[in-house]
């Protein structure tokens, strides 16, 4: 019976699954974005997140915990370092899952998962924004020169003219 094992097997055994995760940890943790299927995505954020839990509090028997997951210096480094700075004041929820839609070869449904505060883009999206100031003094006057350029004819071609008999 299945009592109580609800995580994605992702049709692998225990080791080819542990090493498949943990190579996508670090491409996530290296990268800051990957591309994947969704249930690939589903399964390394569950994977992912106790890891950058723990980065945030940097001591030794964390980095051994978390090195032990990962088996990657580099990885812990980067993750220990800049994440974990900018994740230091965020309860949980570090990474994002993103729907890009269907892969061209199989049709597996495909995702993006990237660290929430490392896309610059959205963090400009989300900026308070300065609203800008207009004068409707100005909208009347653009507009009667804007309807005289669109207004204006047009030069037509001139007419063949007929063949005359000598």
């Amino acid at each position: 019976m299945r009592h109580n094992k609800k995580f994605n097997h992702l049709s692998r055994k225990k080791g080819h699954r542990e090493a498949l995760l943990a190579n996508m940890a670090i491409s996530l943790i290296e990268h800051k974005r990957i591309f994947t299927t969704i249930a690939k995505a589903k399964a390394l954020r569950v994977y992912t997140e106790p890891l950058v839990t723990r980065a945030k509090k940097d001591d030794t028997q964390n980095r051994r915990i978390v090195f032990s997951y990962l088996q990657n210096k580099e990885a812990v480094k980067e993750l220990f370092g800049p994440i974990s700075e900018k994740v230091a004041n965020r309860p949980g929820g570090y990474l994002r899952i993103l729907k890009t839609g269907h892969r061209l070869g199989d049709n597996a449904e495909m995702a993006m998962i990237e660290f929430v505060d490392f896309n610059e883009a959205a963090i400009a999206d989300n900026a308070p924004k300065k609203a800008a100031r207009t004068r409707r003094s100005r909208s009347k006057k653009a507009a009667p020169a804007a309807a005289e350029t669109t207004a204006a004819p047009v030069a037509e071609a001139p007419a063949a003219e007929a063949p005359t008999a000598e």
